[in-house]
């Protein structure tokens, strides 16, 4: 510990500290909120996991650009683009619709059906749209597996991100961020998550914006930048990146589906369509999100590019941000600059590990092993905690053991999510023919193809493993449902009115 940077470390240290404050406000205000609703379990799993569903535009826009932009966007993905250059900042751009997509193809039919049904995650839409128990249990099972790996994901990018910005050791630094974010997300739920992505959002914002001038500063411009990559390598300004086929037309094209258009079916950020006040909040929250993330993803990238030519001998790319922060910064401006990366995970992992709750307590415990939860307010509430413990605790023994570029871990996950979720959401929305039989064969061939492809033909056709799965899934869930029955009228009345 002798090699500690106290004065990069203390900012950082009292930002956490604001974190556990924000979380035990929150807790406060969630059990005000479900007493007030009459204290028994399920009003308090609705304040837990959608805080009322009373999020203003402002206040949805950061918690789902939050929600969404994670380790990825800040630490992996400009570290990727350390290593490959422009390509990869143009591939990243994908990423900036996601609030545009996930609020306009969700929306308000998504927030007035899980208002009419009572869902407070999205496990709670496919059970009330589809009414099978087997779809609601292959949900939960792939938040729960996929989120946890994920998370992990999360946890490595903040470790590795404190590790080469404040002297801690992997480790220690592993514990100090997730304490920190599984404590607040166990005492303060969905209030204390979106109350948290409030300003982390605002602070990843302005740390992007230092941290791009500061690089365009020290580089000389965009101008000279531009010249020394070219001079380190030229296929660092090229769109096919440094690697010989890497970053071919298919594999580009295909990242868009992955990163751009499918994460309507994220269930952390279709979990924040369900959450908005009203229409204006809806209509600024796109407005606001879209903004946030041009800013934010265009800035960072670029500044993992940029950083080739100005950081040189670090062990992984993704070191790449916190050296150049400690670098062109005075230490203490440093750890409040670190705070914007850092706010980007905790953003992310808090997020992920209520689903991942929502899916174990609400999904699962109590619909099939103890339904008498829903009635008993104070053992709900105790279990939900300790079950967020438990699950932060499985979470940081996998990122004990990091691989060299998390990126990929946290593809892979969000990749299987898209292979679940996606069809089942959205034709479940807009499909009166979609039912359950379908939903199962497209879930199954969802999930059963992408492991397929991604581990024995991770390049089919020269793309990226999502693209043919979810083509697959697809006609798995149409055909499927084309030749079963057609859901009951009651669901067909409680979904469209008719």
């Amino acid at each position: 510990m002798s090699g500690l940077r106290w004065a990069t470390l203390l900012p950082i240290a009292a930002y956490f500290a604001a974190m556990y404050v924000i979380g035990f406000y929150a807790m406060r205000l969630t059990n005000r909120a479900s007493l007030d609703k009459g204290g028994c379990g399920s009003t308090y799993m609705e304040e837990y996991m959608t805080g009322g569903r009373a999020s203003g535009g402002f206040v949805l826009a950061m918690t789902l650009v939050a929600t969404y932009l994670s380790a990825g966007s800040f630490i992996g993905g400009p570290g990727t683009a350390y290593t490959h250059g422009l390509a990869w900042v143009f591939l990243a751009m994908a990423q900036i619709p996601t609030g545009y997509y996930t609020l306009m193809v969700l929306g308000k039919k998504f927030a007035i059906v899980s208002r009419k049904t009572g869902a407070n995650s999205i496990s709670d839409f496919l059970r009330a749209r589809y009414n099978s128990g087997a779809v609601l249990i292959i949900a939960s099972l792939s938040i729960i597996c996929f989120l946890i790996a994920a998370m992990s994901a999360q946890l490595i990018g903040a470790a590795r991100l404190l590790q080469g910005s404040t002297g801690l050791d992997y480790r220690s630094a592993l514990i100090f961020f997730a304490v920190t974010v599984v404590v607040h997300t166990a005492i303060g739920g969905f209030r204390g998550v979106v109350f948290n992505d409030t300003l982390q959002g605002v602070v990843m914002t302005l740390s992007t914006l230092a941290l791009f001038a500061a690089v365009l500063s020290r580089g000389g411009g965009v101008a000279s930048i531009v010249q020394q990559m070219k001079a380190l390598d030229p296929g660092m300004i090229t769109p096919y990146g440094v690697q010989e086929g890497f970053m071919s037309v298919p594999w580009v094209s295909s990242f868009w589906v992955l990163v751009g258009f499918a994460v309507v079916g994220i269930p952390a950020v279709a979990q924040r369509a369900m959450s908005y006040r009203d229409s204006k909040s809806l209509h600024s929250g796109i407005i606001y999100g879209a903004v946030v993330s041009i800013v934010m993803l265009l800035g960072m990238h670029l500044a993992g590019a940029f950083g080739s030519v100005l950081v040189s001998d670090i062990s992984s790319g993704d070191l790449v941000i916190p050296t150049l922060i400690t670098t062109l910064f005075h230490p203490v401006v440093a750890g409040l600059v670190l705070a914007g990366p850092l706010a980007a995970v905790m953003s992310t992992v808090d997020s992920q590990l209520l689903v991942v709750v929502a899916a174990i307590v609400n999904d699962l415990l109590v619909n099939y092993v103890n339904p008498g939860l829903k009635t008993n307010l104070r053992a709900l509430r105790r279990i939900t905690v300790g079950t967020c413990l438990a699950v932060g605790a499985v979470t940081v023994a996998l990122a004990f053991d990091p691989p060299e570029l998390m990126v990929w871990l946290n593809l892979f996950a969000t990749a299987g999510l898209l292979s679940t979720f996606l069809w089942p959401t959205i034709l479940g929305l807009y499909w009166k023919g979609a039912n359950a039989p379908g939903a199962l064969a497209g879930m199954a061939a969802g999930i059963g193809t992408y492991l397929y492809f991604n581990y024995l033909m991770p390049r089919p056709l020269g793309l990226h493993p999502i693209v043919p799965s979810l083509v697959l899934s697809l006609a798995a869930f149409v055909v499927v449902a084309k030749m079963t029955k057609k859901p009951s009228r009651e669901i067909i009345r409680l979904f469209w009115g008719l």
